[in-house]
C-alpha cells in the first residue's frame, strides 16, 4: 500500500463532504472510507492479480475459470491496467 503524504481532509475535501452530507458518516469516518478506497486502488496490477488467485482458489475454482475472471475483473477497475492474456496473468502468479 503506498503512502500518502497529504491528509485526506485536503486532498479530498469536496469528497469527504459529500460523503458527510449523503451517507450517516462522521467526517473522520469519511476519511478512513477515502483512505481505504483509494488504497484498493493503488494496488499494482500484478498484486491484485496474485490476490484475488489465492483467493478464488481458495474458494476451490480451477485455474481456467481463475484467470477468465481476472481478466475480466482487471477490465472493470477504476483505472484498467494494459489488456493482459491469460498467459501474462498466468505468469504473474507462477512466474
Amino acid at each position: 500500500m503506498l503512502e500518502r503524504r497529504t491528509s485526506p481532509e485536503t486532498s479530498h475535501e469536496e469528497l469527504i463532504d459529500h460523503l458527510v452530507r449523503t451517507t450517516p458518516l462522521h467526517r473522520g469516518e469519511a476519511a478512513r472510507v477515502v483512505l481505504d478506497v483509494l488504497a484498493y486502488f493503488d494496488e499494482p496490477a500484478d498484486g491484485y492479480v496474485r490476490r484475488r488467485h489465492r483467493e478464488l482458489q481458495s474458494r476451490g475454482l480451477a485455474n481456467a475459470e481463475i484467470f477468465e475472471r481476472i481478466a475480466g475483473e482487471l477490465k472493470r477497475r477504476a483505472v484498467a491496467p494494459p489488456e493482459l492474456s491469460l498467459r501474462q496473468l498466468r505468469r504473474i502468479v507462477y512466474g
